[in-house]
């Protein structure tokens, strides 16, 4: 039992399980009916996703400097009550069933889901 951290969009792994979208939007010209048959999300969890001004800075980022500026902001946005409980929640469910949770973005480094790893980890969970 694990939990993967994908690309939205990409092929799924043969044992993936539930797919997890922690994205801030639907994807974009993708009716409602098909996130799931074109491998984007079973389950849309925006909880997770960075705020909107933090998908934006994000996307700018050119430095270093910029990256970590988003980061720390994100792990802050991650520390509310809610967002740790959905956090303590899928690592717990870690152990004891396969799943997946993803965002579009093509390099995981540049990405919140890169976080998402880390403060998953942290929680002790079983993360591939």
């Amino acid at each position: 039992m694990t939990v993967r951290i994908v690309r939205l969009g990409s092929d799924r792994s043969p044992d993936e399980g539930l797919r997890i979208g922690t994205v801030r939007r639907p994807p974009r010209g993708v009716r409602k009916s098909e996130y799931a048959s074109k491998n984007f999300y079973d389950i849309w969890l925006p909880t997770l996703a960075p705020s909107a001004e933090l998908v934006k800075l994000a996307q700018g980022a050119k430095s270093e400097r910029e990256w970590n500026r988003f980061m720390k902001k994100y792990r802050a946005e991650m520390a509310t009550p809610e967002t740790k409980a959905a956090l303590d929640l899928l690592a717990a469910l870690s152990h004891q069933t396969d799943f997946s949770v993803g965002c579009y973005c093509p390099d995981e480094s540049r990405c919140h889901r890169s976080i998402l790893r880390a403060l998953l980890l942290a929680r002790g969970a079983k993360v591939m």
